[in-house]
């Protein structure tokens, strides 16, 4: 697999990287095995090129996530490239944010010995915590810096950012913006992590322009769009009750088939390329084509199709099937 480098650091990552959280977390618990997780991540780091990006956060589980992946890092951290994130705690039935300083530097520690490593590679602010100034979060993180036990710092702007824009009538992103060039005025940004996928568009417009001029790597988080564009997912079939897509508008069998035509043209996009290319290859691809900054990071728990998603990173698209996906209908039903 190809490597990229996250914007201007010296950092590189295999070209796809491995998301984490469906094997403890986000989707159905009936679904979850360990031992098949645990090949996962091993097939992630066989094909990443020494540098396979693992994507978790102390929240996932939470904490299991962070212990399963210590399980195979204790043998193989020379593989991997760790991401992970503070800042989010489970309260009952809902997320809180903390975003104070001694409790940065707390969990820090604590992810360091659940994922049995002296160094994270990427430490991402999962939240912004309302009750404490952004700026004075992002010192703490940026004194792990100096101490040793974080090599660099991210921004998750996955869910929340998005959804204020267009509750605001914003622009999607434009409070992200913001809070990026606060953050950039205390300690370096290296990398952001936000949704992008083919029914996904939004980060286009004006964050992955932003990451691009600034030199920050960009981070694609459900390139995939939590599965439908696989492909596998068959409208009306039905989630388990505790599968957030259960509930989610876009999830609904009515508008499943109505987004049909989208799976449709990633068909015919793979289809040109051999007959065991598939459209979640595609999908990647199209991810991975929007910049040599771009790193998409699907989740799976699944060790074929962790392999699967490796196989994107050799998959060339053409000007033609660029062109081709690009004027794919728009995505209907709301995501947020």
């Amino acid at each position: 697999m190809e490597r990229r480098r996250l914007g201007s650091t010296t950092l590189e990552v295999g070209a796809v990287g491995l998301g984490c959280m469906p094997m403890n977390w986000g989707y159905s618990a009936s679904r979850r095995r360990g031992g098949e997780s645990l090949r996962a991540v091993h097939r992630a780091l066989d094909l990443g090129a020494g540098a396979a990006l693992l994507d978790t956060a102390d929240m996932y589980g939470p904490f299991t996530n962070e212990l399963l992946l210590g399980r195979v890092l204790k043998e193989r951290r020379q593989d991997a490239f760790v991401s992970t994130k503070v800042g989010l705690l489970v309260g009952e039935g809902h997320l809180v944010a903390n975003g104070r300083p001694g409790y940065v530097k707390r969990a820090c520690d604590a992810s360091l010995r659940r994922l049995q490593t002296d160094v994270i590679d990427l430490y991402q602010l999962h939240r912004s915590d309302p009750e404490v100034p952004v700026e004075e979060t992002w010192g703490a993180m940026a004194e792990l810096v100096r101490a040793g036990k974080v090599r660099s710092l991210g921004l998750c702007a996955v869910g929340g950012a998005r959804a204020a824009g267009r509750r605001t009538g914003a622009r999607p992103y434009l409070g992200t913006l913001a809070e990026l060039s606060r953050l950039q005025r205390v300690f370096p940004v290296t990398a952001v992590e936000a949704e992008l996928s083919v029914w996904s568009r939004e980060a286009l417009d004006a964050l992955l322009p932003w990451c691009t001029a600034h030199g920050v790597g960009f981070l694609a988080a459900m390139p995939l769009g939590s599965g439908y564009l696989t492909g596998t997912l068959t409208p009306g079939e039905g989630f388990e009750p505790d599968d957030p897509r259960a509930r989610h508008p876009r999830f609904t069998a009515e508008m499943m088939a109505a987004n049909q035509p989208i799976v449709a043209g990633l068909r015919r996009v793979a289809a040109r390329h051999g007959e065991d290319v598939t459209p979640a290859q595609v999908a990647l691809a199209w991810v991975l084509a929007q910049g040599p900054h771009v790193v998409p990071v699907p989740g799976t728990k699944q060790e074929r199709w962790a392999g699967q998603n490796a196989g994107a990173a050799a998959l060339r698209l053409t000007a033609e099937d660029l062109a081709e996906l690009r004027d794919l209908p728009a995505a209907l039903g709301s995501w947020d």
